[in-house]
This record gives structure tokens, C-alpha cells and sequence, in this order.
């Protein structure tokens, strides 16, 4: 794809999206970044340029849709029309659900949800009328799959997850050349868990396996280069999860029960005083830049073989039909003598 597009990636300032931003950034992408987060938003703006692209950081609220309008009104103002906009911005609370506030579980769902939607509408409006351009939501292995101690993040993804199947089809009863697509992720190896709102006694962790913010960066380029699938699935574990709730939910409903408290939670107690990024962002104190990995280096995997797989799966298909085709032969010809 061409380096001369202009790209929108919210949640710009760590993990996924600063990692997209960086991509989008190596292919000479002009990227406009937006985040509330500006020390982590200006540093991953320096990453953009090192990597050949320009940058546009711009804070921003993605729950106040004004503010989303203002900054996509200036993206185009300074870096020229939108071909691809690409949400990212999350929030979340890590607690029991009966211990997360009514004013918690609305912010939560404001940032999360209504952040995909404000931004969807507002690259929508702007691409419809000139008939082109992507819109790429990240979904996650949760947005099919509720799990414990994660009801705002999981109903929020849910949501988004319907959404998008309901504007997809509405784009494609319009025919044209604006099209959506979604990647569902695997867990991350994300600053997220040094910022999140949590209640838990020790410190959050993704639950493994885990996989570094690159492998996700790569599936959301890559679904902005092939929007033609309706959503993409990242990580073995991904697959596997949601195949089994195909399969088993009742099943994986008690696993989860069982499993799902002590997987989330590393060994260590959590700080009471850690920055928590719900209702401001967590960066900026003492000129902190969390950056785009969190802890979990040592056993987050930097590459997902079945990402690979899903790139080329046209290859595969015709590999798997010439071994079939092989076979089928020899079935023809009968035992070898």
C-alpha cells in the first residue's frame, strides 16, 4: 500500500496504538495520533518520524465527540484527506463487578464503546461523500467471550463487536469503496497494567500466552491493507477461545470461574498508589512515558505463526489443495506395487 495516506490511530500514546502508529509511520504514512496522554502522545510522535512517516499528535477525549470532530477536522486540515482511521482508545476496571461504581462502568463504556462510534461516525461522514477509505475497529478474544473481573471492558467489546457487524452490513447494501473491518486480539503485553483502574489485591496481568504490541500492530496494518474480511483473529489462544465458546461455552463458563481470578493477577500486590488512567491520564507525572511495552517482555511472544497463517491463506488453501489433489491421485491409482 502506499506510504503517501493519511492514517488515524486513536489511543496513539502506548501499547497497540502506538505500536500501529509506528507502522503505519515506517511505511511513510502521514499519522495523525490521538490520545489524552500528551507526554506518551509526543513520544510516540518522534517514533512515527524516526520510522519515515509524519506526525500529527493531537490530545483528545475519544468519549467527547466534539472533541473527536475537532481533531479529525484538523487531520485533514494539515496532513490531507483520511483513508484510514483506526481505533484503538480503551479503558477499564479491574474488580468484581459488584465492586465497580455506576460513574466507573459509564466511563469505561463511554471511552471503550462510544469511542469507537464517535470516531467510526466522524471518519464516516468524511469518507462516504468521496467514496473511499478504512475504518479499522480492534476488537479482542473478549469480545465474544466474557470472562471475570472484566464486565466494562467485555461488555464494552461486545458491543463494539455488534456494532460493527451492523455497519458492515449497511456498507455493503451501499456498494462502494468505504469498507470496515475488525481484529480481535489477543492478551498483550500493554502498559495498560500499570495503569488500569483496578481493585484486585495484587498486581493485573494480561492472561497468558501473551504477545507483544508489535504482533497486534501488525494485524491492524494489515487489515487496513485488506478490509475485504469482515474481521481477523490474532493469537493461537484467540482462536482456540473462541472456538471452545462455540463448542463448550457452559463448560468454559466453569473453567473460567476457576481459572480466571488467579490468571489475571501476577504473584505481587498491587501499589496502592498506582496511576490509574480512567479519568485522566496516567502519564506526564514526573515526565513518565509508560512507551508501548508494559512488564511482561520476558514471556510475551513477538510474532503470532497464527497471524502468518491468516496473511496467507490463499497460499495455504492452494498448498493444502495440491497435498489433497496428491493424495486423491494416489487413492486413484490405487496401492503402489
Amino acid at each position: 500500500m502506499s506510504g503517501s495516506r493519511v492514517v488515524v490511530v486513536t489511543g496513539a500514546s502506548g501499547g497497540i496504538g502506538r505500536a500501529a502508529a509506528r507502522r503505519f509511520g515506517s511505511q511513510g504514512a502521514s499519522v495523525a495520533l490521538l490520545a489524552r496522554g500528551e507526554t506518551g502522545l509526543n513520544a510516540a510522535a518522534e517514533e512515527v518520524r524516526a520510522a519515515g512517516g509524519r506526525a500529527l499528535p493531537i490530545p483528545v477525549d475519544v468519549a467527547d465527540y466534539e472533541q473527536v470532530r475537532a481533531a479529525a477536522e484538523r487531520t485533514e486540515a494539515e496532513l490531507g484527506p483520511i483513508d484510514v482511521w483506526v481505533n484503538v482508545a480503551f479503558s477499564s476496571v479491574f474488580a468484581e463487578f459488584v465492586d465497580i461504581e455506576p460513574e466507573e462502568f459509564r466511563r469505561t463504556t463511554e471511552v471503550t464503546y462510544l469511542g469507537f462510534v464517535y470516531g467510526t461516525k466522524v471518519a464516516l461522514d468524511l469518507m462516504l461523500p468521496r467514496d473511499h477509505g478504512t475504518i479499522v475497529q480492534t476488537g479482542s478474544a473478549l469480545a465474544k467471550r466474557g470472562i471475570p473481573l472484566q464486565s466494562a471492558y467485555c461488555g464494552a467489546k461486545h458491543a463494539i463487536q455488534g456494532f460493527h457487524e451492523s455497519l458492515r452490513t449497511e456498507l455493503l447494501h451501499r456498494g462502494g469503496n468505504v469498507r470496515t473491518t475488525i481484529v480481535h486480539m489477543p492478551a498483550v503485553n500493554t502498559p495498560q497494567f500499570d495503569w488500569v483502574e483496578s481493585k484486585l489485591p495484587n498486581h493485573a496481568q494480561p492472561v497468558p500466552p501473551i504477545y507483544q504490541p508489535e504482533v497486534a500492530a501488525q494485524a491492524l496494518v494489515y487489515a487496513a491493507d485488506h478490509p475485504e474480511r469482515r474481521e481477523y483473529w490474532v493469537g493461537g489462544s484467540t482462536v482456540a477461545t473462541l472456538l471452545a465458546n462455540r463448542v463448550i461455552p457452559g463448560l468454559l463458563d466453569r473453567y473460567l470461574a476457576r481459572t480466571g481470578f488467579g490468571s489475571q493477577q501476577t504473584d505481587r500486590p498491587r501499589d496502592p498508589d498506582q496511576q490509574a488512567n480512567l479519568w485522566k491520564p496516567a502519564d506526564g507525572k514526573d515526565g513518565r512515558d509508560f512507551g508501548t511495552h508494559g512488564g511482561f517482555d520476558d514471556r510475551a511472544h513477538a510474532r503470532s505463526l497464527q497471524l502468518i497463517a491468516a496473511q496467507h491463506r490463499g497460499v495455504l488453501a492452494m498448498a493444502a489443495g495440491a497435498a489433497l489433489g496428491v493424495v486423491g491421485l494416489g487413492l486413484l491409482r490405487g496401492p503402489a506395487r
